[in-house]
């Protein structure tokens, strides 16, 4: 029998970790060593991708006709920045270490209507040009000033700098209410924070280290007096900006964007140095902290939300197996009982110990048992992966400063953990007596990162036919295949191989030749009430965290909380376990022996709320007042089916694990004469 203590055991080691919570909020292990620049030394900043909240396209710099030198580069990425699109070029501003630099002309150009309307309907869709700067993010400051305390002020930090906004009412140019006009910022002021290289650092003494990346955008129509001289770039003489000390503007009006005619642009910038007291190992914490206002409280409710369901479920299952079975085990088991002890288990036996009549029928194969046994490796698979990355994530190995870094983690972590799958489907392949064990093998490798592959490519095509960034070259796609063909279905047959060579799994009674006549069941035991039912409660373990998630995917924003996410998914886990137990021992006491798909599915239903979460998310909350077209919608909810996808088979496999332990405990404890 299982006491009720080693039933909460799991919940009283998880509400332990909460303490550790806060540690564990992936402190920063940047991964490479601090670069510092000399007086007077080139700065090189960097220009990448212009992306919106209001769509999931990207766009690379250079698709618009801004300003570029001579010479573009394409800088180096790794696997996870190209299957984000996080592309990343030279660009044509220069700055000098500690020098500060006015009114600097970046180029002058003619565009025809056609180049004005396209920055009109960037400006429109309030896509912001993503810059960096040794390795570190340009992002606009704001002030936040809080309603119940507006004594109190605090900077959040947006990422990038808007290409463009509505002209306001207040400007000399109204706008139109018919047709609304935007104006384009064509001008740029960078502020760079450095801290001097300490003694203790071990660099350069003479050095700096660049510790902030601040933008200011201006619209300015800019004038100048006479013909323009091209030589004279990057000093040309403006008459809307005076040089320094401080660059300040003259009287000038906004660069009104002109779809009728085209325009001319000039386009210009500023540099300023400024001291700064932040150390080169804390820069990134202005970064992590841009949602700090309400994040800390919202994910502790999460938490012991979580917590609650937890020692309600905990508490279901102790009660089963102290109670219910324990009563059942000492009667099967012809232990002396008081007559008070015999009365109450007549009254209840139909409802209490029906699962004690299905045991010869249990442990029968599902129909489409491969197929079980196919997920049930990719499930294992998943969780190891799953394990690993949020493991590495809250030790601070893949922290947002080592871009790309976490999608290349959970790809490498996935593949490398072929040898588990492999394992765990021959073993149940095998125990399911499947004759076919090439074939459950190879849809072990080929199903799961097939259904996602073929829903990626499709994705892929479609912001292909839009020229967008967020699609991945053909190279990356060869990347992919290589992973997969090269790495991971060798891994899985490996796997497998040592599956199959061991005994197969040992059931504590023998399944009768004959199927047992399942009694018709009450409603609420019907699949469908049971799988909505089963999937609900690990989903409200999870929901509030997904606000996070999906905010930092579809809202460009960072996401470090991986303490959080690590407590928040352990808890998921035996939650997972413990909901899908409990509906499987309701249906063994009705006497229904089929568990074994609608054990997957119960804790795997966990997916359909997930997808639906997102689809809120996506018309709710990410555009609450945009403009839908088909293109943006299809790579969402593309995206989103294969999260779910995985979700769902990660979920069911817990689920299923679980079950099968359970009953072969619960079979394995009683005596069958």
């Amino acid at each position: 029998a299982i006491s009720a203590a080693a039933a909460m055991k799991s919940a009283l080691v998880l509400a332990g970790l909460c303490l550790l919570a806060v540690g564990c909020q992936a402190f920063y292990l940047p991964g490479v060593a601090p670069r510092s620049f000399k007086d007077g030394e080139p700065v090189n900043m960097k220009v990448q991708t212009l992306v919106s909240t209001e769509t999931p396209l990207q766009f690379d710099f250079y698709q618009l006709p801004f300003c570029s030198p001579q010479k573009i580069q394409d800088l180096p990425e790794n696997l996870g920045e190209a299957l984000v699109g996080e592309k990343a070029h030279t660009s044509a501003f220069l700055a000098r270490t500690k020098v500060n630099e006015y009114c600097k002309t970046l180029c002058r150009k003619q565009y025809t209507p056609q180049q004005m309307e396209e920055f009109q309907d960037f400006a429109i869709l309030d896509y912001r040009v993503n810059m960096r700067l040794d390795n570190l993010p340009v992002a606009e400051m704001n002030q936040f000033i809080f309603e119940d305390k507006p004594q109190k002020t605090i900077e959040i930090y947006n990422l990038g700098y808007g290409l463009g906004r509505k002209l306001e009412e207040g400007t000399e140019k109204k706008a139109d209410k018919k047709n609304d006009q935007y104006v384009l910022n064509n001008h740029l002021r960078f502020k760079i924070l450095y801290h001097p290289v300490d003694s203790e650092d071990g660099g350069d003494a003479d050095g700096n280290y660049i510790v902030g990346f601040h933008v200011y955008p201006y619209s300015i129509q800019h004038t100048y007096r006479g013909q323009w001289n091209q030589s004279s770039v990057p000093n040309a003489r403006l008459s809307t900006c005076q040089q320094p000390p401080r660059g300040k503007f003259l009287q000038h009006d906004p660069l009104v964007i002109n779809t009728a005619e085209g325009q001319e642009v000039i386009w210009t910038y500023d540099v300023e140095w400024e001291l700064s007291n932040v150390k080169w190992a804390s820069r990134w914490d202005v970064y992590l902290q841009m949602n700090e206002i309400q994040d800390d409280k919202i994910h502790w409710f999460s938490i012991t939300n979580s917590l609650v369901i937890l020692v309600f479920l905990t508490g279901i299952v102790g009660l089963i197996m102290t109670r219910i079975l324990r009563k059942d085990f000492a009667r099967y088991n012809e232990v002396v009982l008081t007559e008070e002890d015999r009365a109450e288990m007549n009254r209840d036996m139909r409802e209490e110990t029906g699962w004690k009549l299905v045991y010869g029928d249990v442990f029968r194969p599902p129909p489409y048992a491969a197929l079980l046994s196919v997920y049930a490796g990719t499930g294992m698979q998943l969780f190891i992966m799953a394990n690993l990355t949020l493991t590495f994530a809250a030790l601070g190995f893949l922290s947002p400063a080592n871009r790309g870094a976490l999608l290349s983690s959970v790809l490498f972590f996935y593949v490398l953990m072929g040898v588990p799958a492999g394992y765990v489907g021959a073993r149940f392949c095998k125990f399911v007596k499947e004759p076919n064990h090439f074939k459950t093998t190879l849809l072990t490798a080929i199903i799961f990162p097939g259904v996602c592959f073929a829903m990626f490519f499709l994705m892929n095509i479609v912001a292909w036919s839009k020229q967008s960034s967020t699609a991945v070259p053909f190279g990356t796609l060869v990347v992919l295949m290589l992973l997969w063909f090269g790495i991971s279905l060798p891994l899985i047959f490996f796997g497998s191989y040592l599956g199959f060579k061991r005994e197969v799994i040992e059931t504590p009674v023998q399944t009768n030749p004959i199927p047992r006549q399942i009694p018709p069941q009450q409603w609420y035991l019907h699949p469908a009430c049971t799988i909505i039912m089963g999937g609900l409660l690990p989903f409200g373990v999870m929901f509030v965290e997904m606000l996070f998630i999906l905010s930092s995917i579809w809202q460009h924003r960072f996401y470090y909380m991986f303490g959080f996410l690590f407590l928040v998914f352990a808890i998921l886990i035996v939650t997972c376990a413990e909901s899908t137990v409990v509906m499987c021992y309701l249906h063994l006491c009705a006497e229904d022996y089929r568990w074994w798909w609608r054990s997957f599915f119960t804790s795997g239903a966990t997916a359909f709320y997930f997808f639906a979460y997102g689809a809120y998310h996506y018309f709710a909350r990410a555009h609450p007042s945009a403009t839908y077209d088909i293109t943006s919608t299809c790579i969402y909810f593309g995206y989103m089916f294969i999260m779910a996808y995985a979700t769902f088979v990660l979920t069911g496999f817990i689920g299923f694990v679980s079950c099968f332990a359970f009953i072969k405990k619960i079979y394995g404890s009683i005596k069958i004469d």
